[in-house]
């Protein structure tokens, strides 16, 4: 039986398949797509992405079911977060100008399975998206009918009693998807210019909203009569925070254009910079005067802000923001028409995803074969789901991305720059060394080490300990003497373990948060306990990350403190996933699930790093630097190619007679 069990190697090569990551052409801003985006196109896409069915649908919903007022702190919680996040996302996207977004980011620093992952979850985020914004769409447009359209589907089509599906089937939302579909297909400036056009007329609106707000507001309706101001509490704000993530999705647009902008190393940094800081300036103060102009509770989910207007008395104003609010939600739709295909397209031209889909038209430049398919995808979601489910999948995709990301910045910053690697400038390092070595440096006195590959372990034989110069991932010099232990291993290795250690404190500290008390129901000491614990490990996990050189500054955008940033990301990432219902956690691992079948049965075969690997050889060798004689006398016998070919028998003999 045992022979049928699988050997080590096979094993060890299997696992390898499984972490290898992404090689990277010379050349980044090489593509088949048209770069034809400035800053402001970028920036626009970001606004249009992120303010739609957020503002005028989350609002009234996260308000009256979730927080009530306090749902002005569950967005400035949520733009926070989503700040970490989008720095990490602009660091990535201006040193790694590819389509792709978070699967991409994730594929050239962690390992090819989690990037399918991520891509997988980034896909299902972007079709859930396009069909929850098409539903809202549909829900304001019959509100400006008096809900004919609802009351004539209903009489003559039926209505369902089916949880998680919508009550009846909504053509008017799948029409739009198929419409805006047609023009996503003509091509990046088609698409580019129509979200001008409809992001104008959004920030008119929105203007709008907040001058006649605020005249209209009532400082009462923030009164202990009404509730409070945070009627639901802590929990409520943090769980109207995972919610409102909802809102912010949309900045990774401008990740995922990358490759079709002009100038992608400044262009990316500074749209997702603009983007981000107006719309959640714009989701904050929609909130206050929302909550100020009528009673939280009192409040329409479906069209909070149009309704707020008629009840006050001005119907012509509720019949403006019910216009203006369908022109945003079209930007959303153009933002997530425009992303999914190419993040489709990124997996498919790496193999991992079925290749029909990375063919590029050659007239319009944008790959017409996933836009068309995923469109249709999309309207079928629009036209049977309920959005309040469609929205609460939504945010742990999106948190989940944000998670990877944030730790692929870590793992990128301490990691040396290889060779196909994203260095700053187009740089890279030659395979077989390392930047800054000097040609003459010996191994230090007394130091006897052994290495299984020449080209893999060069750079460590020759390194010198005592010069301050030190290569990304190795032990800064002050913590030496105290961690010298650590020295022997690779330059990143020690990052990496710390890395997976600080994730994994960070979801048991993020796990007895939110279940110690409820759930769990722990004592009081065994809580604190456990929260020190998990805490302390965090914390010494980022200080160890912290003890190792990282990449020095580039030319291009660096998020700032580094490894602290990406770690406050992570963290709560995982606390608002955590606080997401248990039916959500239920679909998801499902999601994930079909992925790991598409992975297995497709991906891992296709994959184009197959072609890049080396073919696996039988014979290894075994290199010994002793302390005596310099570097270059003892490595003179493994190095065929300086010399004749027939003296290598008589060299080898000389050398082993040295030995």
């Amino acid at each position: 039986m045992a022979r049928w069990l699988p050997r080590s190697p096979d094993l060890a090569r299997f696992f390898q398949k499984l972490n290898r990551v992404k090689t990277l052409e010379d050349d980044m801003m090489e593509t088949s797509f048209n770069r034809c985006l400035s800053t402001v196109d970028l920036t626009l896409l970001g606004i249009g992405g992120m303010v739609g069915s957020g503002l005028y649908v989350l609002t009234g919903t996260v308000a009256k079911e979730i927080a009530g007022p306090a749902v002005i702190l569950s967005f400035i919680i949520a733009g926070f977060a989503s700040l970490l996040a989008a720095l990490c996302y602009a660091e990535f996207g201006a040193r790694v100008p590819k389509t792709g977004s978070a699967y991409m980011f994730t594929y050239v620093s962690v390992g090819e399975i989690w990037a399918f992952l991520i891509g997988w979850n980034v896909l299902l985020e972007y079709m859930i998206g396009g069909a929850a914004v098409a539903r809202a769409w549909s829900g304001y447009l019959d509100s400006i009918f008096n809900h004919k359209i609802k009351n004539f589907t209903e009489a003559h089509v039926g209505a369902w009693q089916v949880p998680f599906l919508a009550r009846y089937p909504d053509f008017l939302a799948a029409a739009i998807l198929l419409v805006a579909t047609a023009f996503i297909s003509f091509g990046a400036k088609v698409s580019s210019w129509l979200n001008h056009v409809f992001s104008a007329v959004s920030m008119g609106v929105i203007l709008f909203i907040l001058v006649m707000g605020f005249v209209l507001a009532q400082p009462k309706n923030w009164s202990a009569q009404e509730g409070g101001f945070a009627p639901y509490g802590l929990s409520g704000i943090m769980a109207g925070t995972a919610t409102c993530f909802y809102a912010f999705v949309g900045f990774d647009v401008i990740a995922a254009s990358s490759e079709e902008a002009r100038n992608p190393q400044r262009a990316v940094p500074r749209a997702i910079a603009f983007s981000l800081g107006l719309a959640t300036g714009a989701y904050i103060l929609v909130s206050m005067v929302l909550t100020l102009m009528v009673p939280w509770h009192t409040l329409d989910p479906d069209s909070a802000l149009a309704d707020a207007f008629y009840r006050r008395g001005y119907a012509w104003a509720g019949f403006l923001v019910a216009a203006g609010s369908i022109c945003a939600m079209n930007t959303v739709l153009l933002s997530n028409l425009f992303s999914l295909p190419r993040i489709v397209y990124a997996m498919a031209e790496d193999g991992l995803f079925f290749q029909v889909f990375s063919r590029v038209h050659p007239r319009t430049q944008v790959p017409v074969v996933g836009i068309v398919v995923f469109g249709l995808l999309m309207a079928l979601l629009a036209l049977v789901f309920d959005l309040e489910a469609l929205v609460q999948f939504l945010s742990i995709g999106t948190l989940l991305a944000y998670t990877f990301v944030a730790a692929s910045i870590i793992v990128l910053r301490f990691q040396q720059q290889k060779a196909g690697g994203p260095a700053a400038g187009g740089s890279a390092v030659a395979a077989g060394g390392r930047p800054g070595a000097e040609p003459h440096e010996s191994p230090a006195a007394g130091e006897l080490k052994e290495y299984e590959s020449f080209s893999d372990k060069l750079q460590l034989v020759d390194r010198d300990k005592s010069k301050e110069h030190r290569e990304p991932g190795q032990l800064k010099a002050a913590f030496e003497p105290y961690l010298e232990f650590l020295s022997d291993f690779y330059p990143g290795e020690v990052v990496t373990v710390a890395v997976v250690t600080l994730m994994v404190s960070a979801v048991c500290l993020c796990s007895i948060l939110v279940f110690g008390n409820t759930h769990l129901h722990l004592p009081t000491w065994s809580y604190c306990l456990l929260l020190v614990l998990f805490s302390l490990g965090f914390f010494l996990s980022l200080l160890l990350i912290w003890a190792h050189e990282q990449q020095r500054s580039t030319q291009t955008f660096q998020i700032p403190l580094v490894p602290l940033s990406p770690a406050l990301s992570i963290v709560l990432n995982i606390y608002l996933m955590l606080k997401l219902s248990y039916m959500t956690w239920l679909r998801f691992a499902i999601w994930l699930l079909l992925g790991l079948l598409v992975y297995f049965g497709y991906g891992i075969w296709h994959s184009k790093e197959n072609l890049r690997e080396p073919r696996a050889q039988r014979l290894s060798a075994r290199y010994v630097v002793f302390p005596s004689g310099s570097l270059q006398e003892r490595l003179q016998a493994v190095q065929p190619s300086a010399q004749p070919a027939a003296e290598l028998p008589d060299t080898h003999t000389a050398e082993d007679g040295k030995r």
